[in-house]
């Protein structure tokens, strides 16, 4: 298989380097990196890729049983980092790709230098004391509203999700890729993401990671960082001040403060 064509791979940087590879959330594409991207290559072969079914990937590769868990995204980032990666990788991994990247990192550790989690979430739903952001009402609703018209669903919560009120171009942007999905492909990956609990492999994880966490998230509460935080014993939280859920697009400035902060070496001790 062609996995530069099922996953539509564009490399930035030059050989050699260590490798970065960014995976972007749902509704989503590579495009979200544009900010992010650009800071990283002159240090890292950067690698940027679209989740199967996303953006401009293979379409035909979408194989409903295979990605009917998100253990089939993990499955396709180890293979994209066994042909594409120098070494062991820095993953930056949005929403619901953080959650694969663990996966992936759980499964083969030593392909994985750190993971750096944009607004990531185990789970979303509710849990007592545990705080999703969402009761199993929310989500039953959100995934029926999804269902009966995707595209009116995708112009009402797009904008909500990008939150960023003072950039309203954002919010157009999220809904237009949004609208870019394909409907059928949309409403599978939603199921897999909103009704899954992964908590217990985040709490496995043994690979150093950066939380960035926005301080009003929709998605993801704050709550959530907090409790990854805990459950991960290698974790970095920061709290970014942003409104909405996409700190790499409407916040890049911190998101990329915070991740050079995090991969920097430590000075020397005297």
């Amino acid at each position: 298989m062609n996995l530069t064509v099922r996953n539509n791979v564009k490399i930035h940087g030059g050989d050699g380097l260590p490798t970065m590879i960014m995976a972007h959330g749902f509704g989503c594409d590579q495009s979200m990196w544009r900010h992010l991207a650009p800071e990283f290559a002159s240090r890292y072969r950067v690698v940027l890729f679209d989740l199967v079914g996303s953006g401009n990937s293979d379409l035909a590769a979408y194989d409903r049983q295979k990605y009917g868990s998100l253990q089939g995204y993990a499955d396709d980032l180890l293979e994209l980092i066994d042909a594409f990666a120098t070494g062991p990788v820095i993953f930056v991994g949005h929403s619901v790709s953080a959650t694969i990247g663990v996966l992936a990192s759980n499964l083969a550790p030593e392909k994985f230098a750190s993971q750096i989690m944009v607004g990531p979430s185990p789970r979303y739903i509710d849990d007592d004391p545990y705080r999703g952001g969402f009761s199993e009402e929310d989500i039953a609703d959100l995934l029926d509203t999804m269902e009966a018209n995707y595209l009116g669903w995708s112009s009402t919560m797009a904008p909500a999700i990008m939150g960023a009120p003072d950039q309203p171009q954002l919010g157009e942007e999220l809904t237009n890729s949004f609208c870019r999905t394909d409907p059928a492909i949309a409403k599978h990956f939603a199921r897999v993401t909103f009704l899954s609990d992964h908590r217990a492999d985040f709490s496995r994880s043994r690979t150093p990671a950066l939380i960035l966490q926005c301080s009003d998230d929709l998605i993801a509460p704050v709550e959530v960082g907090e409790f990854m935080h805990h459950a991960m014993p290698d974790s970095t939280l920061v709290m970014i001040a942003n409104h909405g859920h996409c700190p790499h697009l409407s916040a890049p400035d911190a998101s990329i403060a915070a991740m050079q902060a995090f991969l920097s070496p430590p000075p020397p001790t005297a």
